[in-house]
């Protein structure tokens, strides 16, 4: 069918760490060339929505409004204003998601705080480890951005947000709750942002586990490019099959 919009995801299927994937980047230029509706939904909570509008203008030659930029910090953010625990919160992220919360209103507290978060950060050392360990096994609510074991980039699969999280669950116990793809948190919240119903949006993603399972247990027909996480040896053995599987961005006909 004829999709009237796209959530699609970034690394791995726009870009792949800091090398271009021309695909992508023509897939998002016709797009725009139609003008269909589509939202970029990431989990990478390293980066502010100006700053990804930035790098996809500087580095990967696409210009993109702010609000075609829905990242895994904004439903974080969006779901803690929703659960109205506190507004003390201990983090572990890069600046994206720590200036972002601060932006909201929340203050750091590393001894009781409300909430602790967890994003990718690529300074996460024991003493923070240990500060969240702490902070859940008195009570606070453990959030994960994202479940992402791994992202790609042009070293390889390096250790995602999902492997700290994996850490901090095995030392207290207990599981995070996560906000981005494959859950429902960040799905419901875009597909709201593009006012649309469910079948008429297809996820485009590199990633079975988050950006495809985002799509198929919430009720969104989904493309699965193998740019990024998962293999085209791995496709045949996938528990249940994604509605259009590509090589590439640029086999996609927009009018099928």
């Amino acid at each position: 069918m004829t999709y009237k919009g796209y959530l699609i995801d970034l690394d791995g299927t726009i870009y792949k760490g800091k090398s271009r994937i021309p695909a992508g980047e023509a897939f998002v230029h016709e797009l725009q060339k139609r003008k269909i509706p589509y939202l970029f939904v990431t989990n990478n909570t390293t980066r502010t929505p100006e700053a990804v509008q930035t790098m996809l203008a500087e580095n990967f030659n696409i210009e993109t409004p702010l609000e075609t930029i829905y990242t895994a910090t904004l439903a974080t953010i969006d779901y803690m204003q929703e659960k109205k625990l506190g507004k003390k919160v201990y983090v572990i992220g890069d600046v994206g998601l720590k200036h972002a919360i601060e932006e909201a209103g929340y203050i750091e507290d590393t001894e009781n705080p409300d909430y602790v978060v967890v994003g990718l950060d690529w300074e996460v050392d024991y003493e923070k480890l240990t500060i969240a360990t702490l902070a859940i096994q008195k009570g606070a609510h453990f959030i994960g951005t994202n479940p992402d074991l791994n992202i790609p980039t042009e070293r390889g699969l390096q250790p995602g947000a999902g492997a700290i999280n994996a850490l901090l669950e095995a030392a207290t116990r207990v599981e995070p709750t996560f906000i981005g793809k494959p859950n429902a948190i960040i799905m419901e919240k875009a597909i709201e942002h593009l006012g649309l119903a469910r079948e008429e949006v297809v996820m485009v993603g590199d990633n079975y586990l988050t950006d495809i399972r985002a799509g198929i247990d919430n009720g969104i027909p989904t493309l699965l490019v193998t740019t990024g996480f998962t293999l085209p040896e791995e496709v045949p053995n996938l528990p249940i099959q994604p509605t259009h599987v590509l090589s590439s961005l640029a086999e996609w006909d927009f009018d099928a």
